[in-house]
């Protein structure tokens, strides 16, 4: 019998919703310092009671516990799939977890397996995948794909030796600002991923019809 993923799908809801709140507030920091504030040694007193080693603290710790939960809802939603068309996944379960941590590998492996979720969890498995209905799926990874990449040139760029300089640490801090903007996108398309998927197999166990797809 499927088990019902709606219970770890709210808790991922509500975590990621958190993690778009942390993305605007640290990206509003970073807009922040390339206007009023653009040179490498700013004030980490600037905004009053706000600690930012506490926000980024906290922020690192939530992307964390979303990432887990996330990954514990992925793999409950595959083990589903494997009860509906286990013959339309290529890939075992505990690859489901695996996969994100396979480096390089994790760019597109999660989307390939979460492809064939889908098509498992639709009333149809094994019909043609209709126009544009992979679109949110796709729309979803590519931020996600995108952010990763941007947030790794913001880390390799601050953590030169040339980021004391006011030149560099203005490019570092656009990256990080455009990786925090990217990360919000993807995180609001992550909720409405997971908010489908997982309606998709609600009806699929149920019986009830299901909305349109």
């Amino acid at each position: 019998m499927p088990k019902d993923p709606n219970g770890l799908a709210k808790a991922v809801v509500v975590l990621l919703a958190a993690n778009i709140v942390f993305d605007v507030l640290l990206g509003i920091v970073d807009v922040h310092d390339l206007i009023v504030e653009p040179t490498p040694y700013v004030d980490f007193d600037r905004f009053g009671p706000l600690d930012l080693d506490v926000a980024y603290g906290m922020a690192f710790m939530l992307f964390l516990a979303t990432g887990i939960v996330f990954i514990i809802w992925f793999h409950r939603l595959r083990r589903n799939a494997e009860i509906w068309a286990g013959d339309l996944q290529t890939r075992t379960p505990g690859f489901a977890v695996g996969c994100w941590f396979i480096p390089i590998g994790n760019l597109w492996i999660p989307r390939a397996i979460a492809v064939e979720i889908w098509r498992a969890s639709r009333w149809e498995p094994y019909a043609a995948d209709g126009k544009g209905e992979l679109r949110l799926l796709n729309g979803w990874w590519t931020c996600w794909v995108v952010g990763a990449l941007v947030n790794w040139i913001s880390g390799q760029t601050y953590g030169t030796e040339t980021v004391d300089t006011t030149e560099n640490w203005v490019m570092a801090t656009r990256w990080s600002a455009a990786g925090y903007a990217i990360d919000a996108v993807a995180a609001v398309l992550a909720i409405l991923v997971v908010r489908r998927l997982t309606s998709m197999q609600h009806a699929k166990a149920t019986g009830m019809i299901p909305a349109a797809q």
